[in-house]
């Protein structure tokens, strides 16, 4: 049987870094075909942006005017190729309501949702493998029962309606907390109580998901060969949970934390709408509601890219945690 020569094994620095130029070239072109369907959607949408800027009586002469000055009559390949050339640089063009540069409005709303996503991943690691370390080690027990139970019935709640149900309670009933961030501008670190709420709809369900993959994952490692092998040998049995088997609960619980940043930095439009957070969320459905096509097509290519180097990042970790995964990558 041949063996794989020296730094070229799937395990070794070799494997590793023909691994990683594989991920690199594959997110290239996936960046490549994400700004192609961006620039394709958004052209595809219905209605005329200069007729949405001409007001409510459009005069044909000054929908022309409009048309003219924001290059909307180009045609849509030379638009594309200037789009496509500035994105590198930062420049995403120009907003058609304020005349700002679109940068301006994905750094404003950056912010406020970076926030957000960091307080949120702050609990949502300790919280997670915490409960589902100990669900694990209390395999068939009350207490795993008990966090698998709950942890199933609040991953079925919809954000919307927790976010709703929240509100009532702390917000409305109890007066403990405010409702919204409304009158608190971008300033939220200085008023951390506007973000309880929002952080604890934001964890709800991915606390869940990350506490049954550990859960999972630790279980079937506790009841492999090797973890009997390494106790027959006297190993303590600390050392087996953490040392053995939590490692192999952390290749999937990887993947599925850069899943769940993907999702709090591009998926949170209705916990921010919901407690008026001034965040990227809100800035796209302000943009789609003024038919603002440079910052709609900006803000989905940051999504876009953001997707891209998270799960980059994830099949790397990945890898290194469970090398043999990258033979079937």
């Amino acid at each position: 049987m041949k063996t794989a020569p020296r730094g070229t094994s799937s395990g070794g620095p070799g494997g590793l870094r023909s691994f990683v130029a594989r991920r690199l070239t594959l997110g290239v072109f996936q960046t490549l075909a994400v700004v192609l369907l961006v620039f394709a959607l958004t052209e595809a949408l219905p209605g005329d942006a200069a007729v949405a800027l001409a007001g409510d009586q459009p005069d044909p002469a000054r929908i022309a005017a409009i048309r003219e000055a924001m290059d909307l009559d180009r045609p849509a390949h030379e638009r594309l190729a200037d789009w496509a050339a500035g994105l590198p640089r930062g420049d995403f063009g120009t907003s058609l309501t304020s005349g700002r540069p679109v940068a301006e409005y994905i750094a404003g709303g950056f912010g406020p949702s970076l926030l957000l996503a960091a307080l949120t991943l702050a609990l949502l690691v300790p919280l997670g493998f915490g409960l589902g370390v100990l669900a694990a080690r209390r395999e068939g027990r009350l207490i795993d029962r008990l966090v698998s139970s709950v942890t199933l019935a609040v991953y079925a709640v919809p954000e919307f309606a927790l976010g709703v149900l929240l509100v009532t309670v702390f917000a409305l009933k109890l007066a403990w907390l405010p409702p919204t961030a409304v009158g608190y501008g971008t300033d939220l670190i200085g008023h951390p109580a506007v973000l309880v709420l929002p952080v604890l709809v934001l964890l709800a369900r991915p606390v869940c998901s990350l506490s049954r993959l550990v859960r999972a994952g630790m279980v079937d490692a506790l009841a492999s060969p090797y973890a009997a092998h390494a106790r027959r040998y006297g190993v303590p049995g600390a050392r087996v949970r953490y040392a053995h088997a939590l490692p192999n609960a952390l290749a999937p619980a990887a993947q599925q934390l850069a899943r769940t940043i993907d999702w709090l930095l591009c998926g949170v439009i209705v916990v921010e709408a919901l407690f008026v957070i001034p965040g990227l969320g809100t800035v796209l459905l302000n943009a789609v509601a003024e038919r603002d096509v440079p910052v709609v097509q900006g803000l989905a290519v940051v999504f876009g890219v953001l997707t891209v180097v998270l799960n980059l990042a994830a099949d790397v970790v990945a890898y290194r945690l469970t090398p043999r995964a990258g033979v079937a990558a």
